[in-house]
């Protein structure tokens, strides 16, 4: 069971982030984002679909069950899987037995982690030899996707082309992608979005090789990109934390407000 912090302050968290990112159109980044009655729905070039919202405008029964019909056939035009990004405290009470009885599937849950950048603004030790530094072309991507494949084991080759379009200046919020090499070799990469006309600044990724997890990398590179954060004078960090990387976030001060579930919705040929 996930302990959630309910003091005031994080419940202020919550809802700013409510206010200022759920519902936010942001950059397309090679996707088509439209509003669709209380929906955000992004639709990329290639991959799967998001569908985000702050609310759902009260929608029940009948009416909630037409809105996800209408998500399901769009993607399923395309072949495509999408997301549906539920939280818990998101209404109706029944929505999830909604979308569950409509083919979606509950993927693994994460934590909604909020907290101030400026106290996370401070360099951090990292082991003899690591050099954290933002990546600055090509080779450092497909570096980033060597590392990814050993940890994870599986094919990455679209890592570079989408980390290429994420560092695009002209193209949406700004971002940046960090990592931390030891020599030649990548041993730990993420990566920080800026959300333009809000407060927060977002944070992704965080992969570490094994043999050099417990060494205070990770930190490391939160503690880069809170940098950059306060440098371009954001208030709040944002990360959708892993159960891996809830405990470390939490001793940073990052404060646990949600729990989210992806609720994925795959065509047959991929179910």
């Amino acid at each position: 069971m996930i302990e959630l912090d309910t003091s005031a302050q994080a419940l202020a968290y919550r809802r700013a982030y409510d206010d200022q990112l759920r519902a936010r159109l942001g950059d397309s980044r090679g996707s088509t984002i439209e509003r669709v009655g209380p929906l955000v729905r992004r639709t990329p070039e290639q991959g799967a679909g998001f569908v985000l919202y702050r609310d759902l405008g009260g929608l029940r029964g009948a009416e909630l069950d037409a809105l996800i019909d209408d998500q399901v056939r769009h993607f399923a035009a395309l072949g495509r899987s999408f997301e549906w990004k539920w939280h818990h405290y998101d209404e109706p009470d029944d929505l999830t037995d909604r979308l569950r009885a409509k083919g979606f599937t509950p993927e693994e849950d994460e934590t909604v982690h909020i907290g101030p950048v400026g106290p996370l603004a401070v360099p951090a030790e990292v082991p003899d030899g690591v050099v954290v530094r933002a990546a600055t072309g090509r080779a450092d991507l497909d570096r980033i996707r060597a590392m990814e494949e050993k940890v994870w084991g599986f094919d990455h080759s679209w890592l570079p082309d989408a980390l290429a379009r994420f560092m695009d200046p002209d193209d949406g919020d700004p971002a940046v992608v960090v990592l931390a090499e030891a020599g030649d070799e990548v041993v730990c990469a993420s990566w920080a979005v800026f959300h333009t006309g809000t407060e927060f600044a977002s944070l992704w990724g965080g992969s570490t090789l094994e043999q050099w997890r417990g060494k205070g990398i990770y930190r490391a590179l939160v503690a880069y990109r809170a940098r950059l954060a306060a440098e371009r004078g954001f208030r709040y960090l944002q990360v959708d934390a892993s159960p891996d990387s809830r405990p470390i976030l939490t001793r940073l001060g990052l404060r646990p407000v949600a729990v989210t579930v992806p609720y994925v919705w795959r065509p047959v040929e991929q179910a």
